[in-house]
């Protein structure tokens, strides 16, 4: 309940920020909540199902791949809506995913940092598979991705200013958020917890291990499927990076460093940590990088819940009052003895 409430008063924090930062960080912002969502998506996978996926990325850039053939009319000329971009994304990302994890997690199954390895290298594959390409771009990727159209009630809007972009936006990611807040608080939460702690109790108890994994894995990546939609319609255009090992790092550093036990925390990992770079990049050009890693490794090291996550748990820790033992009543006195009788 706690954490909800602090989430409200993020988003509303968020909400009535263009106000005081303008137009050019508003834009960004709007970006930012978008790495953010991914951000979301690697914390529910990683930090409460414990799959660490080190290409989250592939899923992101697969999504913002179908949204830009889509909403460009590549499948079909008539068929531009956003709306079914938006689906097919997700619905494109979470496909494959449930293909590779059954790959990746039937029989004996595969983790730690051999899984970590393994979803490398297909996003580095996937990567050079988008480079050469060319029915998709090829190495330059697609150009001119239109931005999200609105339809209703007849009319249609397209969003290229900024601030109704962004409070779209933050009104997609706001409502994922929230919904899976109340998704891992639910029973299906306790199981991730299971999946990730004793998953072999888990299994004794009747519990299909391989199901609740690739259930947990299809959805994180059709939350960074939609992540990589919303990303390629603000910035026009899907290219090859958005799969690789670049971003799929810079994500993974996000949530370590935000928390990756916690949503809200690594959500603002991700937007703290891209705000950092802009202006760390400005004071410092490429030594930027050596500062997040050093951010990295403290928070790895000394606070391996997260620079975030840690002051977060401290303030929504609830007291617990153990009950006061029981006054013990005092015990009664011994009965009188019996007079003793003439002899």
């Amino acid at each position: 309940m706690r954490n909800s409430l602090i989430g409200i008063i993020v988003f509303g924090c968020l909400a009535v920020s263009p106000a005081f930062i303008g137009d050019y960080w508003t834009g960004q912002l709007s970006a930012y909540l978008v790495y953010g969502l991914l951000a979301i998506s690697l914390s529910l996978v990683w930090g409460y199902g414990g799959i660490l996926c080190f290409g989250q990325a592939m899923f992101f850039g697969i999504g913002g791949y179908i949204m830009a053939v889509f909403t460009k009319g590549m499948i079909y000329p008539d068929l531009t809506s956003s709306y079914l971009g938006l689906l097919a994304a997700m619905a494109g990302s979470a496909m494959f995913a449930l293909a590779l994890g059954f790959f990746l997690f039937a029989g004996r199954g595969i983790s730690g940092a051999y899984l970590a390895i393994i979803t490398l290298a297909i996003a580095l594959v996937l990567e050079r598979l988008m480079n050469n390409w060319y029915a998709l771009g090829g190495y330059n990727g697609l150009l001119n991705v239109p931005p999200l159209k609105l339809v209703a009630f007849g009319l249609s809007y397209e969003l290229w200013d900024k601030l109704p972009t962004f409070y779209i936006i933050l009104g997609i990611v706001a409502a994922v958020f929230f919904a899976v807040t109340l998704l891992v608080n639910t029973s299906y939460g306790l199981l991730l917890t299971a999946i990730r702690t004793h998953p072999d109790r888990l299994s004794s108890l009747g519990y299909s291990v391989l199901n609740l994994r690739l259930s947990v894995f299809s959805l994180s990546a059709a939350i960074a499927g939609l992540a990589g939609a919303l990303f390629v319609t603000l910035d026009g255009f899907a290219s090859p990076t958005l799969i690789g090992f670049t971003l799929s790092t810079e994500a993974l550093i996000w949530v370590a460093i935000g928390g990756k036990e916690m949503l809200l925390a690594a959500f603002l990992g991700a937007i703290f940590t891209r705000t950092a770079e802009s202006w760390l990049s400005e004071i410092f050009g490429d030594y930027w990088i050596l500062i997040l890693g050093i951010a990295f490794m403290v928070s790895v090291v000394l606070l391996p819940k997260g620079l975030l996550a840690t002051p977060f748990e401290r303030l929504t820790r609830r007291k617990r009052v153990r009950p006061s033992s029981p006054a013990i009543a005092p015990s009664p006195p011994d009965p009188p003895s019996p007079p003793s009788g003439p002899d």
